[in-house]
């Protein structure tokens, strides 16, 4: 077993094409694997709505894996650094649950998906988890809240430690109520 890494301290292993992201109290960097993208975000509340695990088969499809992990960011705290013009988007509805259109955002030289935004929920943007830059806000500050679409969980992967488990897309974020902001 790995030996245990210091939570309180930011870690940011150089991966991809970037060495520039960073990490401070309240604020920190997405970077998409080549560097041309670059968004800063809220790692708190007001800024920082949910985190969670997806297995919804578009989770799959978009991200060529069994899951994703994101969280939702309101879009008032969402700051493109470098990289908007770079972005490329993808709109469908067709296999959305809420028949309402979800256009993803990807940096059109590496094809990383930086966000998501719903038609259903204006003002949100989705973003994935392993585009972040320091590591350790993956174990502590965006840890996943709840799994949604666990009833489409690979039989193989046993669901996240202390985590809300959710059969559908009951996604409830942290002071907004209901809602489907995943899908």
């Amino acid at each position: 077993m790995a030996a245990a890494r210091d939570n309180s301290k930011p870690y940011i292993p150089v991966a991809g094409g970037a060495d520039d992201g960073w990490s401070k109290e309240g604020q920190a960097t997405a970077t998409c694997y080549c560097g041309a993208v670059q968004l800063a975000f809220p790692t708190q509340g007001p800024g920082l709505i949910d985190t969670f695990v997806c297995h919804c088969v578009d989770c799959r499809k978009i991200t060529a894996s069994m899951f994703t992990t994101a969280f939702i960011v309101a879009d008032t705290h969402l700051k493109h650094i470098r990289g908007q013009q770079t972005l490329k988007s993808f709109s469908q509805s067709k296999t959305i649950a809420s028949g309402k259109a979800m256009t993803n955002f990807f940096c059109s030289t590496c094809g990383s998906l930086m966000y998501r935004i719903s038609e259903v929920f204006p003002g949100y943007s989705i973003l994935r988890t392993g585009t972040v830059d320091d590591f350790t806000l993956h174990e502590t500050k965006l840890k996943p809240r709840c799994e949604v679409y666990t009833s489409n969980r690979v039989g193989w992967l046993p669901g996240a430690i202390d985590v809300e488990q959710v059969k559908g897309a009951a996604l409830t974020p942290k002071g907004h109520g209901p809602s489907e902001l995943t899908k």
